[in-house]
């Protein structure tokens, strides 16, 4: 609950950082979409104000915090309440499953992949956007969590400890892109164009694609 108090109260203040850091919320959207399936059934979890489910053609959510949801419901989005780790979903009725800056805010990043493996159907995929533990935004929020109203319940991730928990779900690693490969102070001056692999970017997008048997455990990262 108190990962999700500051998107139930200030929720209009998270949604106006996107306006005011339009530059990087683009290049988010970039790397995203570049991995992103634009056919089948797709949900957002943890979809916030529908910043991203609105601009990529997603219409179906979930989300613990009310508030915060209210704003995606205005934006189209048909918001289901409830957390990455009990998912209000059916088994296995989704092509894709996106995840975009929700890992550092869930209890439990192994129920949450779980969950998300649970509700796709056999091929379909993750497709997860993070920030690493140990990007120059990782380090810079982290500096900055006790005095920020939104991440100062966040946890971050390091890369390596993300892709074992994606694999350790059950899923094989298709691809990854990145974004954000400058500084946090530099990075609203240019919309980047995301650029292959995970080695310099503070925002990694990850497709993971759900196994059908273990046999078939094989990360092409």
């Amino acid at each position: 609950m108190a990962k999700t108090q500051a998107f139930e109260r200030h929720f209009e203040q998270y949604d106006a950082w996107f306006d005011e850091n339009e530059r990087i919320y683009a290049s988010e959207l970039l790397a995203v979409k570049s991995l992103l399936p634009s056919q089948g059934r797709r949900v957002e979890i943890g979809v916030g104000s529908g910043r991203f489910a609105s601009r990529l053609g997603i219409k179906e959510g979930v989300e613990p915090a009310a508030g915060i949801a209210k704003l995606a419901c205005a934006r189209g989005i048909c918001v289901r309440q409830g957390t990455a780790e009990a998912l209000p979903l059916p088994n296995a009725v989704y092509d894709v499953a996106l995840l975009v800056t929700t890992l550092c805010f869930v209890d439990d990043v192994n129920q949450t992949f779980a969950e998300a493996y649970r509700v796709l159907r056999a091929d379909g995929c993750i497709v997860l956007a993070f920030i690493p533990k140990d990007s120059p935004f990782g380090r810079f929020y982290d500096q900055i969590k006790d005095s920020d109203e939104f991440f100062r319940a966040a946890t971050f991730y390091t890369k390596q400890g993300v892709f074992a928990a994606l694999k350790k779900a059950g899923f094989v690693i298709d691809r990854t892109v990145q974004t954000l490969t400058s500084s946090p102070q530099a990075a609203n001056k240019t919309v980047e164009e995301p650029s292959p692999g995970h080695d310099r970017g503070s925002f990694i997008v990850v497709r993971a694609v759900k196994r059908r048997t273990p046999e078939n455990n094989r990360s092409r990262v």
